[in-house]
């Protein structure tokens, strides 16, 4: 008996690799689709071996993200318009810049017209295109004819909700992308308005983590330039005024200029950053100690490297959440398609015997 190589698609849409024994190909791959499976390809590791050893197996490079999604978006449209399959393939083959891309699509259409399924066409060219998109292009279709008979009152939630948004976005996606594009444009030239970038600044200080952290970031850029600027001999009237123009967000720069105002009335400089309203309580305090004692040079030095540290800290702290945060969500995201998915076959299975509906 011979050993095989042999790359299957499961039923339940996974694709294998498997190295099974058999007398002869023809053999094995009859046994294989008995048994469920979708054959994509069998060879023998003799002749694997040989190929290898030969130079003569090509790595299939992947594609890169933007001509995927581009062919992506473009063979969409062509299937809506209700081209099959093997025109829409060779319409793009022929358009395709990637010469990478062009030659994978050739091989795709020569599958396809020899009678494969596309996903077993596209899983043929290995790691080109992404797994997600072979699972997406032939199992939640299988599951989609299989749901086909089934009223929509009969399903779950779940899965109307999801198969209603996926439908949504499908139909609409003409439509759908350039709004999203629009809207993009439109706040990135917003921004650049003083009006547009006020708003935003004001924005991010009321998000609770951001715009702490901006708060504080600010508070050490603009002590750490007051001491700078006041070792150098300028006063601190003068100091003030250009450490506020070097404030990036617009409402705490706006906020900053009532302290060059109550400088140039004679107040107190801790009396009249306090009344700004925009740094903290602990940095007025080390201030007005450094102003009293006649060290405000230095306390401003201190409360720069303070705040420094804490930033550091606050910082590291956010990327620590950052990950688990990401994690839950894409195994949520993930548990409520296999979910969406899979739950009314369940139901299905266990109310056959009792002839009941789905229950909701």
């Amino acid at each position: 008996m011979a050993e095989f190589v042999c790359r299957l698609g499961a039923p339940t849409g996974e694709i294998l690799t498997r190295t099974i024994e058999a007398t002869a190909e023809r053999d094995l791959r009859s046994k294989l689709e008995r048994e469920g499976f979708r054959v994509f390809s069998i060879a023998a590791t003799g002749q694997l071996r040989i190929r290898r050893a030969l130079g003569g197996e090509q790595k299939v490079r992947k594609i890169r993200t933007e001509d995927f999604l581009l062919f992506n978006q473009q063979l969409s449209a062509l299937l809506r318009a209700g081209l099959p399959i093997l025109q829409a393939i060779g319409i793009l083959r022929k358009r395709v810049h990637n010469e990478q891309l062009r030659i994978t699509l050739e091989d795709v259409e020569e599958k396809v017209r020899a009678g494969q399924a596309l996903s077993q066409a596209f899983a043929a060219q290995g790691d080109a295109f992404p797994r997600i998109y072979i699972v997406s292009t032939y199992v939640i279709p299988q599951f989609m004819k299989l749901y086909a008979g089934v009223g929509a009152q009969e399903l779950p939630t779940i899965t109307i909700v999801v198969v209603s948004t996926a439908g949504f976005i499908s139909a609409n996606l003409i439509w759908l992308i350039p709004t999203i594009i629009g809207a993009l444009i439109f706040i990135f030239v917003w921004r650049r308005t003083p009006a547009g970038r006020l708003a935003i600044d004001r924005w991010i200080l009321k998000t609770p983590v951001a715009g702490e952290t901006v708060r504080q970031i600010t508070i050490a850029q603009f002590t750490r330039s007051l001491a700078t600027l006041l070792a150098g001999g300028i006063t601190l009237p003068e100091s003030v005024e250009i450490a506020s123009e070097s404030i990036t967000n617009r409402a705490l720069r706006r906020a900053s200029a009532g302290v060059l105002t109550g400088i140039r009335e004679g107040r107190p400089f801790t009396e009249s950053l306090e009344a700004s309203g925009w740094v903290s309580e602990l940095a007025t305090d080390m201030i007005g100690v450094g102003e009293r004692s006649g060290a405000l040079r230095e306390m401003l030095d201190e409360v720069a490297s303070f705040y420094d540290s804490e930033i550091d800290v606050r910082l590291n702290t956010i990327t620590t959440f950052i990950e688990p945060i990401i994690l839950v969500f894409m195994g949520s995201l993930v548990m409520t398609i296999l979910l969406a998915m899979y739950l009314p076959l369940f139901y299905m299975i266990g109310n056959m015997g009792q002839g009941q509906a789905v229950p909701r």
